[in-house]
């Protein structure tokens, strides 16, 4: 693929439940704080924080090119589902962006392709982008066989997607095997750069932006050696240090 008809790289973090109210804001303004950089014209940033948080995160962030997400939704605006949050509440909270079917929710909560699929579906009917976490479960030991077998986990979670979201519609898929989330080292670039290059003909002739991030014990170092795959990163744990953070954007935006 030509370097020149590639997206915009992008690098995310999600807080997923590791911090306080206090540590949250504090960590928002961190990022805020990091907005205006010189990699701010090459790279696209976005931060997700817990739910209770979001309004005063979209406040703090409101000046800054930062996008604010969340880490899950409903698939239906509004109704008689106690303890849910609704897509439509989420966008009028500031939300751009809202992560959907990582492993965890799969593994813990029994979230399906099919369910998946119908909250990205809501995600989008309400503007927001749908960031849909990917991934095969085992790792298998034959890298010719890794590769094909993973293309063929990962198949289905992505058709189920986009036949849910509307055709000129962004969409980012996360690329996190499980076997390497919260491991300690990501899974191999050439692992990584193969099966990412079959889920992008996945995606194929679509209008609207699709953009592959890798997540998985990503840190320095990990986006050069897997570039001809993804356009960015999804970060976890390392990146709730900011100065990590912001060692990892500006080893992106500089690959």
């Amino acid at each position: 693929m030509p370097p020149l008809s590639r997206p915009r790289r992008i690098v995310g973090v999600s807080l997923k439940m590791y911090f306080g109210l206090q540590n949250t804001m504090s960590y928002i303004r961190g990022v805020y704080q990091l907005d205006g950089e010189a990699w701010n014209a090459r790279v696209d940033l976005f931060v997700i924080p817990d739910f209770v948080t979001l309004m005063e995160s979209a406040r703090i962030l409101e000046s800054s090119h930062v996008m604010l997400g969340a880490q899950d939704t409903f698939w239906e605006d509004k109704g008689a589902y106690t303890g849910e949050v609704s897509p439509l509440v989420l966008q009028q909270a500031g939300a751009k962006i809202v992560e959907i079917g990582h492993a965890e929710r799969r593994a813990i909560f029994g979230e399906t392709d099919e369910l998946v699929a119908k909250k990205a579906g809501a995600a989008a009917r309400n503007g927001l982008i749908p960031l849909v976490c990917i991934g095969e479960r085992t790792r298998h030991s034959i890298a010719s066989a890794a590769v094909g077998m993973a293309v063929e986990e990962c198949r289905p979670q992505v058709a189920s997607v986009l036949a849910a979201v509307p055709d000129d519609v962004e969409v980012i898929l996360a690329y996190e095997p499980v076997w390497a989330i919260g491991a300690s080292a990501p899974a191999d670039p050439d692992h990584v750069v193969n099966v990412t290059k079959e889920l992008r003909k996945l995606t194929a002739g679509r209008k609207g932006l699709t953009r592959i991030v890798y997540g998985g014990s990503a840190g320095p170092g990990t986006f050069a050696k897997i570039a001809e795959g993804v356009d960015g990163l999804f970060l976890g744990r390392f990146a709730h240090d900011i100065n990590n953070l912001k060692r990892v954007i500006e080893e992106v935006g500089g690959a």
